[in-house]
């Protein structure tokens, strides 16, 4: 569509890791959609992309973690962006630790809330996880400062191509 490029190329989210678990498998990626999606109740949408090995293992999941990240912490989005878990053990690198029903939450991460999932949204590539929240908190070395953006995370290839 004409303009979209324009719209979009003005945009810079604040990115995210998310990680889920089902079924004795745990995931997790770097994500660009996402946002509050409801005042009350607060709820929460995460969109994953089908190719994406967290959404396979999301598709199971009742619960999801969300995780904020500072610039400083390119590595961790790197990691979680640019490597497959279809390949990867990524929490083989990073400390975590079990939550609600089995929801993985990154220790290092700046902030991070679990969520319920209520409802899946398909978008097209993308599948909208709405999340209601259950549990939040900072990581053992939570930042005050700016969150990652798309902007500091361009130069992460991804890990999958989008189709």
């Amino acid at each position: 569509m004409a303009g979209m490029d324009a719209f979009l190329g003005r945009l810079n989210p604040d990115m995210c890791v998310v990680t889920a678990a089902a079924d004795g498998e745990r995931a997790g990626c770097l994500v660009g959609f996402a946002s509050q999606c409801s005042i009350q109740p607060p709820r929460f949408v995460v969109w994953l992309s089908k190719v994406n090995h967290t959404y396979r293992v999301a598709r199971s999941a009742r619960f999801l973690a969300v995780h904020l990240l500072t610039p400083e912490q390119h590595d961790l989005a790197e990691l979680f962006g640019s490597r497959t878990g279809d390949r990867t053990d990524k929490f083989a690198h990073v400390r975590w630790r079990e939550d609600q029903d089995g929801a993985v939450v990154l220790a290092d991460a700046a902030a991070w809330f679990v969520g319920g999932i209520v409802l899946r949204a398909d978008g097209g590539d993308h599948v909208g996880f709405v999340l209601d929240p259950v549990a939040s908190g900072e990581g053992e070395r939570p930042g005050k400062g700016p969150l990652l953006r798309l902007d500091d995370a361009v130069s992460i290839p991804p890990g999958h191509p989008v189709d």
